[in-house]
C-alpha cells in the first residue's frame, strides 16, 4: 500500500466533516455508534469497514432459467468518499455459477469465517507509511443486496407471515 493510499484510509478517521452533510458513510450515524460501541476498533484508523453486496444475473436473460452468476463483493469504506465505489477498490471474494437460492451459506461460509477471524484476531501487516508491523482487523458493517437475497444471505423468509424482517410479528396488513 502506497503511503498516499494509506493517507486515504486514515481520511475517515482525520478529516471527515462532522456536519448535517452526509458525505461518506464516516458522516452516518451507524459509524458513529460502531465507533462509541468498539472504541478499541475506532481507535486504529488502518482498521477496515467493510460492505458486502451481492445479485444474481442471467446471462443469458429468460432463454436459460438455469444459467445464473453470483457475484459477491467486498467494498472498504475507509477511502475517500470519492474512492470507495471505484473499480479498483472492489474485491470479489466469491463468484457463484449456479442459482445458490438453497445452498448460499455453504458458498459464504469461508468468506464468513475469514471475515470473522479478521475481526477477532486481525492478521500481522505492514504499514509502509510508518515503516512498522500492526494487526489489522476488519469489520463488515453493511450489506447490499435486494429483498430475494436478503432473505437468501439473512435467513429470513421474506414471504408470508413476518415477512418483513423491520415489522416482524407486528405486521398490520391483514
Amino acid at each position: 500500500m502506497s503511503t498516499h493510499t494509506a493517507t486515504d484510509m486514515r481520511w475517515h478517521k482525520e478529516k471527515r466533516v462532522d456536519d448535517d452533510v452526509m458525505q461518506h458513510l464516516a458522516n452516518g450515524e451507524a459509524w458513529k455508534e460502531f465507533d462509541r460501541t468498539f472504541p478499541e476498533f475506532a481507535a486504529d484508523p488502518r482498521n477496515v469497514r467493510l460492505r458486502l453486496a451481492t445479485d444474481g444475473v442471467k446471462p443469458y436473460g429468460v432463454l436459460n432459467q438455469h444459467d445464473s452468476t453470483w457475484p459477491i463483493f467486498v467494498f472498504p469504506y475507509n477511502l475517500l468518499p470519492w474512492k470507495c465505489m471505484k473499480k479498483e477498490y472492489m474485491i470479489m471474494t466469491v463468484f457463484i455459477i449456479e442459482d445458490p437460492s438453497r445452498s448460499i451459506d455453504v458458498y459464504l461460509r469461508p468468506l464468513i469465517d475469514e471475515l470473522k477471524d479478521l475481526w477477532t484476531n486481525g492478521i500481522r501487516t505492514y504499514d509502509k507509511s510508518t515503516g512498522k508491523m500492526f494487526t489489522l482487523r476488519a469489520a463488515v458493517m453493511w450489506t447490499v443486496n435486494d429483498f430475494p437475497v436478503y432473505a437468501m444471505v439473512s435467513g429470513w423468509s421474506t414471504k408470508g407471515y413476518m415477512a418483513c424482517p423491520v415489522c416482524k410479528e407486528d405486521v398490520t396488513s391483514g
